[in-house]
């Protein structure tokens, strides 16, 4: 696994070890940066969050694209172990924090970030979950994109957050959302 782009494009990146978590593929992670980036323009000074975190592998791509800041949540103690050993080999600790803890039980934000990736496990339902938490505490504004990554088979719905694009990649299905624009 590797940085697909900017300033650590090619290095590798460790993985956390054993079979609680599925690191997405480059070849996602290609497909979500190019969808991001056709939306974005730049990522250059963007605050992030990557939930259900595993290896730091989606924040991380942020980073090294330019992202000024990144909130790592994972809750699996090898996937922080993972994470914090990638944060340091890229010297990413001056932009990067990590959070050991739930994604699905999150505080309320000072303000709203501008991405939030979020990779939970497949057909788990907790994207969701953790997705209309952070709607109602404050993570999510006007100008913030939100990417979950899905199994290819699960159906997204949220209420307030309207899909701006789908995309299928293997077995996997990477949905865009934003705030819903009320009607009238």
């Amino acid at each position: 696994m590797r940085v697909v782009a900017g300033e650590w494009r090619g290095r590798k990146l460790v993985a956390p070890k054993g079979e609680a978590t599925r690191p997405t593929a480059d070849r996602m992670r290609e497909t979500l940066f190019s969808m991001l980036t056709s939306r974005l323009g730049s990522f250059e000074e963007l605050t992030v969050a990557d939930l259900f975190a595993g290896s730091g592998a989606l924040g991380l791509e942020a980073l090294s694209r330019g992202a000024g800041s990144c909130l790592f949540v994972e809750q699996d103690r090898a996937a922080i172990d993972a994470i914090r050993t990638n944060i340091t080999a890229l010297g990413a600790g001056l932009r990067a924090r990590v959070e050991a803890g739930s994604a699905t039980q999150l505080r309320a934000a000072a303000t709203p970030l501008d991405l939030i990736l979020v990779d939970p496990p497949y057909r788990s339902g907790t994207g969701e979950v953790a997705i209309d938490r952070l709607l109602r505490l404050g993570w999510i504004g006007p100008q913030t994109w939100i990417s979950l990554e899905t199994a290819g088979s699960e159906d997204v719905s949220i209420k307030g957050l309207t899909i701006e694009s789908e995309r299928r990649v293997g077995k996997g299905k990477l949905s865009l959302l934003r705030l819903a624009v009320p009607a009238g």
